[in-house]
């Protein structure tokens, strides 16, 4: 009788433990360290902002676009990062397995507007060996390269 209660005790304790503080035991997987992923972020906006397309391209995945047409693209882009303090902002990483991870900051950037325009958002980037790389897709967005537009919709005022 005692072994069954030690027995239920026992898978008790291992089933009360919230999934959370199991996922805080489980060692990181190696390269997925979230300063590591916020420093491969600041490379990728750097590259951008200094005109390093060649070397940009290599940081990003997928994309219909070869390596000309990027980097004409983004060179016409209407917004370039910001330099310096205001690039990047609150940083948090969220992990998604070993080779994803989703970095949500304030962003800073110049040209569309006089000063620095700031757009917080959610920045998908993928572990290619042992580099983190954002997809061209979300490049172009950043930069305001989408065929996304607005649309309003005007909604007259109904009398009472």
């Amino acid at each position: 009788m005692a072994r069954i209660v030690l027995l239920m005790l026992l898978a008790l304790s291992l089933f009360a433990l919230p999934a959370e503080a199991r996922r805080k035991a489980e060692p990181r997987p190696p390269g997925s360290d979230e300063q590591a992923v916020i420093q491969d972020l600041e490379k990728i906006l750097d590259l951008w902002r200094d005109g390093r397309y060649a070397e940009l391209y290599d940081r990003t995945a997928g994309g219909k676009e070869g390596k000309e047409r990027f980097a004409q693209k983004l060179a016409a882009a209407p917004r370039k990062p910001a330099c310096c303090w205001e690039k990047i902002q609150e940083a948090r990483v969220s992990f998604k397995g070993d080779r994803a991870a989703t970095v949500h900051a304030k962003l800073g950037f110049e040209g569309s507007v006089p000063g620095t325009e700031y757009v917080t958002k959610g920045i998908k980037l993928k572990r290619e060996d042992s580099v983190w790389v954002i997809s061209q897709s979300d490049l172009f967005s950043l930069a305001e390269l989408t065929k996304k537009r607005a649309r309003y919709k005007y909604l007259p005022i109904q009398p009472k």
